[in-house]
Parts: C-alpha cells; sequence; structure tokens
C-alpha cells in the first residue's frame, strides 16, 4: 500500500475474502484511530480528520456493503482517494448530528451556507475550509444544509511549520452567524495529523 504516495489505488485494494480476515483489527485501529481525529464543535458538529488509512477502510467497507466489484471500485476511488490529504492539507468529514429527524431538519435549515464558515485558526494563520468536489451543499431552494461536508484545508508551508512545531493554539471554528463554536485541536491529534498528513 502506498501510504507515502498519498493516494490510494486499485491495487490498495484487498479481494472482499481477504480483507474480510482482517476486517476486525482494521475496525479496531479505526476506533483507535477516532480517539485522535474526532472533534466536537459545540453541540451539533462533529469534525474527523480524515487519513489515507481511514479513507482506504471506507473503500474497503463500501465494497464490502454493496459488492459492486471492479465497476464500483471505480466510483469509490473517486470518491474518496481526494479526501487523503496530499502533503500540503488536512481533509475533514464534518457531521451536523441531532438524533430526532424533525429537529435536525429545523436545524439544518437554519445553517445554510456553513460550508463557507469553517476554518482552521492556527496561531495567526487562518485556514478557511475549502468544500470537496462540485457538489451543492446547500440546497438553493429552501437553503437547507447539507447534514455531511467534506472539506480540505490548505495549509501554506509557514503554516505547516507552525502546525509541525506546536506553535500557536489550533481550534476549529464554525463561525456562522446561527451556529458560532470552536474547540481546540490537542496535542496528541496535532502530532498526529502532523505523521499522517504534513
Amino acid at each position: 500500500m502506498p501510504r507515502d504516495q498519498r493516494s490510494i489505488t486499485a491495487a490498495d485494494i484487498l479481494p472482499l475474502d481477504q480483507y474480510q480476515l482482517i476486517r476486525a483489527d482494521k475496525k479496531q485501529e479505526a476506533i483507535e484511530r477516532k480517539k485522535l481525529t474526532r472533534i466536537s464543535v459545540g453541540p451539533h458538529a462533529t469534525v474527523l480528520f480524515e487519513n489515507w488509512d481511514s479513507m482506504w477502510l471506507q473503500i474497503q467497507e463500501m465494497l464490502r456493503i454493496e459488492k459492486g466489484g471492479a465497476e464500483q471500485l471505480v466510483d469509490e476511488l473517486a470518491a474518496y482517494d481526494p479526501m487523503v490529504p496530499k502533503g500540503s492539507e488536512l481533509t475533514a468529514t464534518v457531521l451536523f448530528e441531532i438524533g430526532d429527524a424533525d429537529k435536525r431538519d429545523a436545524f439544518l435549515r437554519t445553517i445554510g451556507g456553513v460550508e463557507n464558515h469553517v476554518a482552521i485558526q492556527l496561531g495567526s494563520h487562518l485556514i478557511r475550509a475549502r468544500p470537496e468536489g462540485d457538489l451543492e451543499r446547500t440546497r438553493e431552494s429552501d437553503n437547507k444544509a447539507s447534514a455531511v461536508h467534506f472539506f480540505h484545508f490548505d495549509f501554506t508551508p509557514e503554516a505547516i511549520a507552525a502546525w509541525q512545531s506546536g506553535e500557536g493554539t489550533a481550534m476549529v471554528l464554525v463561525d456562522h452567524p446561527n451556529y458560532g463554536h470552536a474547540a481546540v485541536i490537542g496535542a496528541e491529534t496535532r502530532a498526529f495529523l502532523a505523521r499522517e498528513c504534513f
């Protein structure tokens, strides 16, 4: 698996029977990884920073569930390989979660455009989120935000150096007028993401 090439290819994907043999171990690794990569921002937002392993596991799981074979693999690689950090970025899935479906729907209608209000603050560096792909994340018809967003945070060399050195406080910010919250990114998480993403 060429993790150091920061890309997932068809050659990295195991046949389902081989994947099944290591699935329990990989799922346990994912649980441990999420202790470092999952951050709550306010009462309803969860930021999950991604890496090569998380995207590889996502592809393997989608193939296991849907059993679409080589044809499906093409689509899964197109969807998830772009979310593997490419060396000068962090990537994240952001979920807005409310258990009650009606309350969730009402809440999402209040945060239209939230994809333009997410950033990482690192000392004096402000790294705005860049939504993945062309997919519209706020419906034009009623300004309802999606419950799931995929983001890239493009770091300058100076910001990467600051991140790696531990300089400054690192925070995830959501500054939407109807949802303003921040959460500190801890030192262990910074160190893990520095190893995995830069």
